[in-house]
């Protein structure tokens, strides 16, 4: 075709003295061509130096004026229309030809193919200036980035100033901004951002696309499913949104967010380089004026401004925020429930339901409420006990239904456990109290006694204690019972047979015949 001719390139060598036909076959056109640029050129009175700073196309619409242009027989769509409905979530180009076919067969006029109909539609785009808008949906996606540029606090007592951080939030398709401060980029301030954003823009957006920060992101191997942050999931399940972090390494996968990042830099960082904040507030309520004014800056290649293509076009898309707001949380793994059915967070003590005791729970702390986690499934919630307090208890009461309370040994709780072994072990209880001036201090001595029964039948310690009082000893104790039941001397007691005293030193007992022969002496 006569159009794929580079005409500036035949007469550039045409100029340099080839003939016609060594410039078709060294070029690979056909002679017929050549000589339709040379005779236009020649008929025309244009040589190569007249058009030697003109481009390709310019050069060919100089020689074969009105060649190629003509008016297509095919129904214009209204290509506004085109370039608006696909801003909806859902909407296609394919959507878009598929509809506009049904309206020109029931109009009865010709329609263009969906090959055309896309070209027809690029170069609109062209023409206008206006950005394409397949890539980006209305109410799909927020992009979020902490700002390389940061600001500075400063103490008017000492002096000292102090690092600000900026988060920086955006809506590719409104390019509509949110900028939040905060002294640290730590997890709870990468949250407390978040939520920020979410009651700045009054709703919600399906997709959240971070870099991979270790606040949000704890893997993003390149094979395989990204792992992230359990504070930071739940956050994006509360808004019902889900995180999509960019590829390692790859800003282009946010591009909307590092624009804004540096349009933070220049609106606002380099706005209020010259003004002293002595307290976050402050700052915040300056950053908030300096985006307000951002956002409604007129585009420079669109009608409009920022926000009013959020209002106009996007907010009526987005996902209504819940009605319950978000509450920062923070997690404890793996602590321990107590014997006595509590779990201890900070020198504090909360109540766990008694089935759980000696499991491992973990807790999820708000500023309000600490919950109590078995896996998957909470098991108690209580109110967090104030900052500065220790040594509290919370106790739901139907935690500890079924449940054995706990109750501290006295002497009355010791003489009853000694009166259910035998009278014996009772007598052994009260010597023991009766050689102590305070009943307190026989309580480890008694209970020593008493604990022999675990190891032991009730009935063999009864006997120890019988056999233990008939020796010297006024008051008996562990030392004393213990030998008897791991020698078996309480069973020859309880078949009648008396021990054996030696007459000399009555240092102990002694077995006897009667042991060696196996009771039959």
């Amino acid at each position: 075709m006569v159009r794929k001719i580079r005409a500036k390139l035949v007469l550039k060598l045409r100029a340099e003295g080839l003939s016609g036909r060594t410039i078709a076959a060294s070029h690979r056109m056909s002679r017929k061509s050549v000589s339709a640029v040379l005779d236009a050129a020649l008929e025309q009175g244009i040589t190569y130096a007249d058009i030697a700073d003109e481009s390709e196309d310019v050069v060919y619409s100089r020689l074969f004026p009105g060649r190629g242009e003509h008016e297509s027989v095919f129904t214009q769509p209204d290509w506004d229309g085109v370039h608006r409905e696909l801003s909806r979530v859902g909407v296609t180009l394919k959507l878009l030809h598929s509809e506009y076919a049904d309206r020109c067969a029931r109009d009865q006029v010709p329609a263009m193919g969906y090959d055309r109909f896309c070209k027809t539609y690029q170069r609109h785009l062209l023409i206008t200036g206006a950005a394409s808008r397949v890539g980006h949906k209305a109410a799909q996606t927020v992009e979020v980035d902490w700002s390389g540029p940061t600001m500075r606090l400063s103490d008017p007592v000492t002096g000292q100033s102090q690092k600000v951080y900026l988060f920086v939030g955006c809506l590719p398709f409104s390019r509509y901004a949110f900028v939040y401060a905060s002294t640290d980029m730590r997890q709870e301030s990468w949250l407390r951002a978040h939520v920020g954003m979410f009651e700045f823009f009054g709703a919600s957006v399906p997709r959240i696309v971070p870099d991979n920060l270790k606040t949000g992101v704890i893997a993003h191997p390149k094979d395989g499913e990204i792992v992230l942050n359990d504070a930071y999931r739940e956050l994006a399940a509360h808004y019902s949104a889900a995180v999509l972090p960019g590829r390692v390494r790859k800003p282009k996968d946010k591009p909307s967010a590092e624009n804004t990042v540096w349009h933070v830099a220049m609106y606002v960082i380099a706005v209020l380089r010259d003004q002293e904040f002595t307290s976050l507030a402050q700052l915040q309520e300056a950053i908030d004026g300096q985006v307000r004014e951002y956002n409604r800056r007129p585009f420079q290649k669109r009608e409009g401004s920022r926000y009013s293509v959020f209002t106009a076009e996007e907010f009526p898309l987005m996902t209504p925020l819940p009605v319950v707001p978000y509450e920062i949380a923070s997690w404890v793994y793996g602590r321990k429930v107590a014997r006595d059915g509590y779990v201890a967070f900070e020198k504090n003590h909360y109540s766990v339901p008694y089935s759980f005791i000696g499991s491992r729970v973990d807790l999820r702390i708000t500023d309000r409420t600490l919950e109590v986690y078995e896996g998957t499934q909470r098991i108690a919630s209580h109110l967090v006990c104030p900052a500065g307090v220790v040594g509290q208890y919370r106790t739901r009461d139907a935690d500890r239904v079924g449940a054995r309370r706990y109750e501290p040994w006295d002497a009355a709780r010791v003489r009853e456990w000694a009166g259910r072994i035998g009278p014996s072990t009772v007598i052994v209880i009260e010597r023991i109290f009766e050689s102590v001036q305070v009943l307190e201090q026989g309580l480890d001595s008694a209970l020593a006694v008493l604990r022999l029964s675990r190891r032991y039948a009730a009935a063999r310690v009864e006997h120890a204690c019988a056999l233990a009082l008939t020796s010297p000893v006024r008051s008996p104790r562990y030392a004393h019972i213990q030998p008897i039941l791991a020698t078996g001397q309480d069973r020859l007691a309880s078949l009648g047979h008396r021990p054996v005293d030696d007459p000399e030193d009555g240092s102990g007992y002694v077995r006897g015949g009667a042991y060696y022969s196996g009771g039959q002496a």
